[in-house]
């Protein structure tokens, strides 16, 4: 109660949690806004039809945009398509003006963050184009089609509204970023889950009154839910401490040096990160077959996209992992900190100052970045299982928890950092929550 109080006494503070919470009832508003020409009805038992598919998890993604066909449907995704793609670009070297840019310091970061947003607006012409050809063509167990008269106006008037939906979502996340606490873009699907979390209890509930699931399956539901939540706590705050001496020094008539601290290393560094560019990525096929769903290639693609899937499932925990690693290998440079260690006089005992102790710091970081990305593929996929196994009928846990809890923490230590920054006690008297101070497109 104390730590409220003390953040309602920073004006800057108070100022930018306020910027959040408008911003997000503004995204929230527009989710429920329709695109004209839908039959909801029809869209609405589509997307109810499909809950275990893809096309139903993007739904809970989008924070329910998508089952509304909302002008907000496409959210902030052809924004992270298009930041991963530019990040892997840049990480492989494939444009050389790209590399230059990114030495040029803040100057070059502008221009690499405005090539992002172009191609951000053709990304999102791209797929709101395959999913508004898709809606045409969709209908649920042979009922009313959900576009009943779908002219060349309505193809225009569709996809114009879902790419300034896009646009607007994009620049409404990189205003939370700069005016408000914690990463915007995250906050945006943090929301999202978050607002349809009460109506999927409802819906369980509802299922334990009409005898559909026992009492004693919802209880082991809740009771699963808390342990996940428990453990992901525990794994996005657990360190590796890596122990650092520093050599005494004469400077001028002072000496200095001579301390023991440590070089913490997270050992799920990316977070939601992963979890967020591999859901991202794996949306992409789906886009593409709708351009053509009833070719034989289109449909094997829409079965692997099962979530049942065991090829699905692969295809997902590779990206975790894979985004796990390629997010550390961007954002910790071993051979900067090795010399930077070396420079201000300090090196791990029992490690040569230098290159061994950038390969010492590399291995750590590989082998703990291995245990949080199956820690994290483990949990990303445990929904999947528990809907074979009790029939839970929503996404309760796992992807949707990692965000959650992720994004909760992240902001949190934010807000810690603005009053312990102006000598408020923060949330926990003895620890500070470690954050991840990451935007993404950067």
């Amino acid at each position: 109660m104390q730590q409220l109080t003390d953040i309602l006494k920073i004006q800057d503070l108070k100022k930018r949690i306020i910027f959040v919470v408008v911003a997000l009832a503004i995204f929230r508003l527009g989710s429920f806004i329709p695109i004209p020409g839908i039959n909801v009805a029809a869209l609405q038992a589509l997307f109810a039809a499909n809950t275990g598919t893809l096309l139903g998890f993007l739904d809970i993604f989008s924070g329910g945009a998508l089952g509304r066909f909302s002008i907000f449907s496409m959210g902030v995704m052809p924004y992270i398509n298009a930041s991963i793609i530019m990040s892997l670009v840049q990480g492989a070297h494939v444009f050389p003006f790209l590399d230059r840019l990114a030495k040029e310091g803040g100057t070059g970061h502008k221009k690499i963050i405005q090539y992002t947003r172009i191609f951000t607006l053709f990304l999102a012409a791209f797929q709101s184009l395959g999913l508004t050809i898709a809606l045409t063509k969709m209908s649920e167990g042979g009922g009313p089609t959900i576009v009943s008269n779908p002219t060349l106006t309505f193809y225009f008037i569709t996809v114009l509204t879902l790419v300034t939906g896009t646009v607007f979502v994009m620049w409404l996340g990189e205003q939370m970023t700069e005016r408000g606490i914690g990463n915007g873009i995250s906050l945006i699907i943090f929301a999202g889950i978050v607002c349809e979390m009460p109506s999927a209890a409802m819906g369980m509930i509802k299922l334990i009154q009409i005898d559909e699931m026992s009492l004693l399956s919802g209880l082991l539901i809740v009771a699963a839910v808390l342990i996940i939540v428990a453990f992901t706590i525990w794994v996005e705050t657990a360190q590796r401490k890596i122990p650092v001496q520093y050599a005494q020094r004469m400077v001028g008539r002072k000496m200095y040096g001579g301390a023991s601290t440590f070089l913490p290393l997270k050992v799920d560094q990316s977070g939601v990160i992963a979890v967020i560019f591999a859901v991202s990525l794996l949306s992409v096929p789906y886009t593409i077959t709708q351009f053509n769903p009833g070719a034989p290639w289109a449909q094997k693609i829409m079965a692997f996209m099962n979530h049942s899937s065991l090829i699905y499932q692969m295809c997902y925990v590779a990206l975790i992992i894979f985004f796990c690693y390629f997010y550390n290998s961007v954002s910790i440079n071993p051979k900067d900190l090795a010399e930077n260690m070396k420079k201000w006089g300090g090196f791990i005992p029992g490690i040569r100052p230098g290159e061994q102790t950038a390969s010492h710091i590399e291995w750590v970081m590989n082998r703990i970045t291995l245990g949080g990305a199956l820690f994290v593929s483990v949990i990303a996929v445990l929904p999947d299982y528990l809907r074979a196994k009790f029939n839970v009928p929503f996404y309760f846990g796992g992807t949707s928890l990692l965000i959650v809890v992720g994004v909760a923490l992240d902001t949190i230590a934010q807000t810690e950092a603005h009053l312990i920054m102006r000598n408020y006690e923060g949330f926990y008297k003895n620890s500070k929550i470690k954050g991840r101070w990451f935007n993404v497109g950067s």
